[in-house]
């Protein structure tokens, strides 16, 4: 029956990997740029275009669809061309994953980064989940996966509960739990449940940590202890250096070899002044010029 279960799990697994036809991101991020600004810790936002991409953005009403953690290059994983293994994330049917930055080059993405997070302290959460690399997604759970088939019209107070749907192992992880994971073992907040003392003499703010199982990708973007890092403006941006389609710049040597102004121009006179210094010549000497 297990192994059954598990191959019929695989093949929905291997469904909803299959990537999306026609899918052409709104703004793709710009690769370098990227490479420069992201750094240990930062958890990169991604719009995915597979299968359950889909289904995930209409459970959570977001943009974005998976989430992997920075963690800089990682021992022993590499691409053929050399380049180092620098994410972590977990994907359906394939488990805890390491990943090349280059992997979502061509993707809509978006980095948000902990604020404040020690040094100590965001080792500790790189720690974490690479130690987690080989925990498997656990597909023999049928109903874990059939959440992610049929996008139903769910109740929005239900759809995040869709989204925690599994079978409670700690060893198989999604891609949002496993960075939740790693956050919460340092104690640093994503989007704590508050509760307020009853107290009117001392009213203060009591946080709890949510249940991993019930983080989205989408709630790094909205957490109040999250920054947006926006690599196109974050090491300065010129506009004047934009090339636009419909107006494109002529070439440097097109465009100095035309010179509209070749000397300086001055600018004419006022009226008022032209005739303020006409009065002030003599009658005589406008009879002589006459």
């Amino acid at each position: 029956m297990g192994i059954m279960l598990d191959t019929v799990g695989k093949l929905i697994a291997r469904y909803l990997q299959k990537e999306v036809p026609g899918y052409e991101p709104f703004t793709p991020s710009d690769p370098e740029r990227l490479h420069d600004v992201i750094q240990e810790g930062d958890v990169l936002l991604v719009e995915g275009n597979n299968r359950v991409s889909g289904i995930i953005k209409y459970l959570t009403q977001s943009t974005w669809s998976h989430a992997a953690l920075y963690v800089g290059p990682i021992d022993g994983a590499v691409e053929p061309n050399g380049e180092p293994h620098v994410l972590i994330e977990a994907n359906i049917g394939e488990g805890v994953t390491t990943a090349p930055l280059s992997k979502y080059f061509a993707f809509h993405t978006r980095l948000c980064r902990p604020v404040g997070l020690s040094y100590e302290d965001r080792t500790t959460v790189c720690r974490y989940a690479i130690n987690r690399v080989g925990f498997g997604y656990d597909t023999k759970n049928i109903l874990d996966l059939m959440r992610f088939l049929i996008p139903l019209p769910i109740p929005q107070r239900w759809r995040r509960r869709m989204i925690a749907i599994g079978s409670g192992d700690p060893t198989k992880i999604i891609c949002s739990a496993l960075i939740a994971q790693a956050f919460e073992a340092v104690r640093y907040p994503i989007l704590p449940k508050i509760t307020r003392a009853g107290s009117r003499q001392a009213r203060r703010e009591i946080l709890h940590i949510r249940h991993s199982s019930l983080y989205m990708p989408r709630d790094f973007d909205i957490s109040p202890y999250f920054e947006v890092v926006k690599p196109t403006i974050e090491l300065g941006f010129d506009y004047t250096a934009l090339h636009w389609a419909d107006k494109p710049k002529p070439l440097r040597e097109v465009a100095g070899s035309v010179d509209p102004f070749p000397g300086p121009v001055e600018a004419p006179g006022f009226a008022a002044e032209a005739a303020s210094n006409e009065a002030m010549v003599p009658q005589a000497m406008r009879q002589v010029a006459a």
